[in-house]
């Protein structure tokens, strides 16, 4: 809940036709209105739009006024999965030079329970990042 993941330097967040439908039904409007208000298209993939903040670019779905000194996904049940599958993504995994360098803005990274490596590859494959 720190959203060093969700916000910085310009990025994206790639998002399927029916992650944008999931998203749209859950905000209460209709897919194209969905796209056309909270994506844009980045040369073949669509992804979410991001906005200026204090900490540089936030998702327009970072929330850091929900819960104090924390700043928490406003979708998370719905979150695209580019994010669900944080940090396990392809890129990441490929050398453990990646991993660390991922680890210097994630505090999360290396903490807590340990993921057993079937459910790692389950995540990695889900993505092409």
């Amino acid at each position: 809940m720190c959203g060093n993941c969700c916000s910085g330097s310009p990025g994206f967040v790639v998002v399927s036709d029916e992650e944008c439908e999931k998203l749209a039904a859950r905000l209460g409007e209709d897919v194209e209105t969905f796209k056309s208000r909270r994506t844009h298209m980045m040369s073949e993939r669509r992804s979410l739009n991001e906005r200026a903040g204090e900490h540089g670019l936030d998702c327009i779905f970072l929330d850091r006024h929900a819960v104090a000194g924390k700043a928490v996904c406003g979708v998370y049940e719905d979150r695209p999965a580019q994010c669900r599958t944080w940090p396990f993504w392809p890129s990441l995994l490929q050398s453990r030079e990646m991993w660390e360098r991922a680890k210097r803005t994630c505090p999360g990274i290396d903490k807590g329970t340990l993921i057993p490596i079937e459910s790692v590859r389950v995540l990695r494959d889900q993505v092409k990042i």
